[in-house]
């Protein structure tokens, strides 16, 4: 009697705003009472190139402090402050844990491609445990690499011996998809685990 095989592939998730909730206009809030400052610590601060060169893990803490504060006016000691939050803001969101669990159990490879600074995910290391459910990660600032280059996925792939076109990458940012696209690689924009699942059956995963 013949059976219908599902292929196994690899499955590759984003961290923050996928598996991890990550929400700067709260944090800022946490630290600024002006709503001037708080507007350029979610605005001007996250969209300058520090912040990726934070990712890229070439940029140290105190040097994007000083370069931050020089350049927006706001105090060394409140966007320290911010910076310092940002770790433990990063709170893992259930249902895509779940849903990585799903998809672990269907039999397909799991993997981790994220843009994170040092600190956070030192600290979600040692603070989560659904690390240990993926078979490989790639981290930014681990690799001095970061989405949307092409370098990163190009290391992904030979890294841990993917082909493009048996790979799955779910991101929230359509830039960093466009860019895996490139590759061969089918793509999925996360907007909520539900929707998620839904892409996931519909292309075959689950």
């Amino acid at each position: 009697m013949e059976t219908d095989e599902v292929l196994a592939l690899n499955v590759v998730f984003d961290l923050g705003g996928v598996v991890l909730s990550w929400d700067p206009v709260k944090v800022a809030a946490q630290v600024c009472e002006d709503p001037g400052e708080k507007e350029k610590l979610y605005t001007v601060f996250l969209s300058h190139p520090d912040w990726l060169e934070l990712d890229r893990g070439v940029l140290n803490r105190d040097a994007a402090i000083t370069r931050g504060a020089d350049r927006m006016g706001i105090s060394r000691k409140k966007i320290s402050d911010f910076l310092g939050r940002v770790p433990s803001s990063l709170v893992s969101i259930e249902d895509t844990i779940e849903l990585v669990r799903q998809v672990k159990k269907a039999g397909h490879k799991l993997f981790i491609l994220s843009n994170m600074h040092t600190a956070s995910i030192d600290y979600l290391e040692k603070r989560y445990s659904f690390f240990d459910l993926f078979d490989g990660q790639v981290i930014s600032c681990r690799i001095q690499m970061v989405k949307p280059e092409a370098e990163i996925y190009q290391y992904l792939l030979e890294e841990h011996n993917l082909e493009a076109e048996n790979t799955v990458f779910i991101d929230d940012t359509v830039i960093n998809l466009q860019a895996a696209s490139k590759f061969g690689m089918k793509t999925i924009l996360f907007e909520s685990p539900s929707q998620c699942e839904e892409e996931l059956r519909r292309i075959g995963v689950l």
